[in-house]
C-alpha cells in the first residue's frame, strides 16, 4: 500500500498530469480557455507518429514469432473484452441491447492517449518494455467496433439500411482510421531506420515529446469536464461501471502478457491498453453504424470516468501489480 501511495502521488505531481487537472479546473470553473481546434488535432498526429516511431525502433532488432505472438494476443482481448463488457450492462446494469453495444464497443477498443501517458509514466521512471506493444495498440482498435455491430444484432440492420456508400464509409472508418494510420505507419518507418533513423529525428520524437503531451492532456482536462457537464440525464449509476471495467479489463491484459511472457513494462501496459476505452475512434464508427444508440453515455463513461480514472489511479496501480506479477 504503502508503494502505491507514493507511486501515485509521484503520478499526481508529474507536469503531465497537473496539465491534464488544470484544464479539468478551467472547465469546472467554467473558463473561456480553449486549445484551438487545429492545435489539438496537430498535437495528436505528432504524438501519435512518436510513439509509433520509437515503438518500431525497439522493435528493429525483436523477433518475428514474438511480434505474431502479441498480434494474436492483441485480437483475442479486442474480441473477449466488448462481450464481457456487454454481458456486465446487460445482466448488471440492465442498459438497453443498443446502448450496451455502442458502450461495450468502446470499452473492447482502447485509448491511444492513455497508452501515451503510460508509456511516458513508465519512460520516466526507467522502465524498458516491448516495442510491438505500438503494434498491439493498432491491431486493439477496431476490432471491438464490428463486435459491437454483431452485439446489437437486428437494430444494427436497421441501422445501416442505407445503402452500400454508408457500410464502404463504416469499413474505411475502422480500417483506415488516422491514428491507426499514424501508430503503423509510424511503427514502420521506425522499424525499418532503427536506432540509425531515430538519431536523425530524436530532437522532434523524444525531446519534445513531453512538452506536447502535457498540452494535449490539458485540453483533454477541459474536453472531460465540459464531456461530461453537457451529458443530460446520465444515469449515475452507469459511473459504477466506468470505474469497475478498467480493472477487470487489467486483469484480461495480465493474463495475456503472462501467457506472452512480457516484461514488467510490458505487462503494465498492455493491462492499461486492456483497461482503457475508445472515445476517438469508436464514436465516430458508432454514429455510422449505430444511430439509435444514446452516444452521451458511451462517450462520458470513456472520457469523463474512465479516462480520468485510468491516469490518475490506474497507472501506479497496474505498476504495482505489474511489478508483483512480473518481477524477478
Amino acid at each position: 500500500m504503502t508503494d502505491l501511495l507514493s507511486l501515485a502521488a509521484g503520478n499526481l505531481l508529474s507536469p503531465m498530469i497537473l496539465a491534464f487537472v488544470l484544464g479539468a479546473v478551467a472547465a469546472f470553473l467554467r473558463s473561456d480557455l480553449e486549445i484551438p481546434e487545429g492545435a489539438a488535432k496537430a498535437l495528436a498526429i505528432y504524438l501519435m507518429f512518436a510513439i509509433g516511431f520509437k515503438g518500431g525502433v525497439a522493435m528493429h532488432s525483436a523477433s518475428g514469432w514474438a511480434l505474431v505472438g502479441a498480434i494474436v494476443a492483441a485480437l483475442a482481448l479486442s474480441l473477449a473484452l466488448p462481450v464481457l463488457a456487454f454481458a456486465l450492462l446487460r445482466g448488471v446494469w440492465r442498459q438497453p441491447r443498443i446502448n450496451a453495444a455502442a458502450i461495450a464497443a468502446h470499452y473492447g477498443s482502447i485509448s491511444i492517449v492513455t497508452f501515451v501517458t503510460a508509456a511516458e509514466f513508465l519512460r520516466s521512471r526507467d522502465i524498458p518494455y516491448e516495442g510491438y506493444l505500438v503494434a498491439m495498440t493498432a491491431v486493439m482498435e477496431t476490432p471491438a467496433i464490428l463486435i459491437g455491430l454483431l452485439l446489437a444484432g437486428r437494430q444494427t440492420q436497421q441501422g445501416m439500411q442505407h445503402g452500400a456508400s454508408e457500410r464502404g464509409a463504416l469499413v474505411r472508418e475502422v480500417l483506415v482510421n488516422g491514428s491507426v494510420m499514424l501508430l503503423v505507419g509510424g511503427f514502420i518507418i521506425g522499424w525499418i531506420t532503427g536506432d540509425a533513423g531515430l538519431a536523425k529525428i530524436k530532437p522532434f520524437v523524444a525531446d519534445l515529446f513531453n512538452g506536447a503531451l502535457c498540452i494535449f492532456l490539458l485540453d483533454m482536462g477541459l474536453v472531460a469536464v465540459r464531456q461530461g457537464r453537457a451529458a443530460k440525464h446520465f444515469p449515475r449509476a452507469l459511473i459504477l461501471f466506468g470505474l469497475v471495467m478498467p480493472p477487470i479489463g487489467a486483469a484480461c491484459g495480465f493474463l495475456a502478457a503472462a501467457a506472452l511472457g512480457l516484461s514488467v513494462g510490458g505487462a503494465m501496459l498492455l493491462a492499461v491498453l486492456s483497461a482503457s476505452a475508445s472515445y476517438i475512434a469508436v464514436p465516430a464508427a458508432m454514429r455510422l453504424a449505430l444511430p439509435a444508440a444514446n452516444p452521451s453515455l458511451s462517450v462520458t463513461l470513456a472520457l469523463a470516468i474512465t479516462f480520468p480514472f485510468n491516469v490518475a489511479i490506474g497507472l501506479p496501480l497496474y505498476l504495482i501489480v505489474a511489478q508483483r506479477l512480473f518481477g524477478n
